[in-house]
């Protein structure tokens, strides 16, 4: 019999969050398992629906934690305020994913249904890791093309999410490729310097 009454919801929601999350990692979505982590929280199943409202919502709290996992990754290689700043945000994505691959792909690997959307609060935490993104472009662009930072940057996050699934899923290897973080800088680089930034 699972316990039902050893913590407050608030705790609660912690708690399968904290587990949810190292299950994830382990695991990874296509076998993650709700009934694991309530085993491994001590709670029936259905506890984790009625804390968290479905399977969905449970997810997309798992995989919201991870945004701002990522979010602190990006900051923490920022930080030492590196001579070419952009370079080492391409480098933090890269390392990111590498470092914590089934976390990085339950992001993508799970759909929302479309009459569930993202929770506010949740949107607004992920939108952190765009923020930094877009921080670091507008950084490097002349005052006349600031308006541009934010488009710029979401297709930017694109360029570099495709180099970097090719480099994890072993595709770029098969191609013969052999740097593709120094190919996905160069991308990056070629696109800003299009929009006139100065490095």
């Amino acid at each position: 019999m699972g316990r039902r009454s050893d913590h407050s919801r608030k705790e609660l929601e912690a708690l399968i969050l904290v587990e949810g999350h190292r299950h994830m990692a382990e695991v990874g979505f296509a076998r993650f398992s709700a009934r694991e982590v309530a085993k491994r929280v001590g709670y029936v199943v259905g506890t984790l629906y009625n804390v968290f409202g479905s399977y969905d919502r449970l997810i997309a709290a798992i995989n919201t934690q991870t945004f701002d996992l990522w979010t602190e990754w990006l900051e923490e290689r920022l930080a030492s305020d590196p001579p070419d700043r952009i370079a080492a945000l391409v480098a933090g994505y890269f390392s990111f994913a590498q470092a914590h691959a089934n976390l990085w792909m339950a992001i993508y690997d799970h759909r929302m249904v479309e009459d569930m959307p993202i929770p506010d609060e949740m949107a607004e935490r992920r939108g952190m890791l765009t923020e930094v993104v877009v921080r670091e472009v507008a950084a490097v662009l002349p005052q006349e093309a600031q308006p541009l930072a934010p488009r710029l940057a979401r297709s930017l996050v694109a360029t570099v999410h495709g180099h970097c699934t090719f480099a994890l899923n072993g595709s770029f290897a098969l191609l013969g490729e052999t740097d593709p973080l120094a190919m996905a800088t160069a991308r990056v680089k070629e696109s800003l310097a299009a929009a006139g930034a100065r490095f």
